[in-house]
């Protein structure tokens, strides 16, 4: 029987298609705890309690690159190139979606308008990696070498999306709640489109690798398409709403360090 669990206990099992499925993991934190660093440096005066916050964002996305590397490194696998059609991070920057790489490499502090920016991407994706994140707990939070990774990623992820929406609702708060929405919408059309795109690159890469029949790969592909027709119809709007968390200042305290993998 074809399910989420078995597809990822068999890409898990097998040493190449895990080297590639951490490697492309571990990219995608890094790059995320890099532009979090960035923006945490140039906030703007007016915003600069935000900084910490931004901070530890940026820490548990490097911590979580780590992980993966660390997942990696017991198992005696090192990590292999990310291929471009799967750098889900770096293919949003190409779109315009978030803050540009070249506008953080500047020394020019950030604009409210830019933090507001920020958030927004964010919300969007930290949406994304919360679901996935939660699936991978559903599969493996009792699974000897990954749980604990699994569980600790999962519950940063939970606190990253619950600290999105309780600063855009501050903003929203001060007046820019219609940029925010304007924002929250373009990502989120955007970011669905490329992760179809993306999970089809997988897909491919995958295949190859464990050598899955035409029609399985067919199959899968045909999932996603249908994920991103539901999400194309109504499903993005779960990305642009906005509520007040439960976990209240969720990124108000430091980084909880990354487990030991023996």
């Amino acid at each position: 029987m074809l399910s989420a669990r078995s597809l990822f206990q068999e890409i898990l099992d097998d040493d190449e298609s895990f080297r590639l499925f951490c490697s492309i993991a571990a990219g995608g934190e890094s790059q995320g705890g890099w532009e979090n660093g960035r923006i945490a440096a140039l906030v703007p005066r007016s915003e600069r309690d935000l900084a910490p916050k931004i901070t530890r964002h940026g820490a548990d996305e490097d911590k979580h690159g780590r992980i993966f590397h660390a997942l990696l490194r017991k198992r005696g696998l090192t990590p292999v190139p990310v291929p471009a059609d799967t750098d889900y991070t770096m293919i949003l920057e190409r779109h315009g979606i978030g803050l540009a790489h070249d506008r953080l490499r500047t020394d020019r502090p950030l604009t409210v308008p830019d933090i507001v920016t920020y958030l927004a991407h964010s919300r969007v994706t930290e949406q994304r990696a919360s679901e996935q994140m939660e699936l991978l707990r559903r599969c493996f939070a009792d699974h000897p070498d990954v749980g604990r990774a699994v569980r600790m990623i999962s519950g940063d992820e939970d606190n990253h999306l619950a600290y999105c929406h309780e600063e855009l609702l501050r903003f929203a708060a001060a007046g820019h709640g219609r940029a925010i929405q304007r924002t929250l919408r373009v990502c989120a059309l955007a970011e669905i489109r490329i992760y179809r795109d993306v999970s089809l690159a997988v897909v491919a890469h995958m295949g190859r690798i464990l050598g899955w029949p035409r029609a399985r790969c067919a199959l899968l592909a045909g999932g996603i398409h249908a994920v991103y027709a539901y999400e194309r119809a109504i499903g993005w709007r779960r990305m642009v709403t906005l509520r007040m968390p439960e976990r209240r200042n969720a990124l108000g305290g430091p980084a909880t360090p990354a487990p030991e993998f023996a």
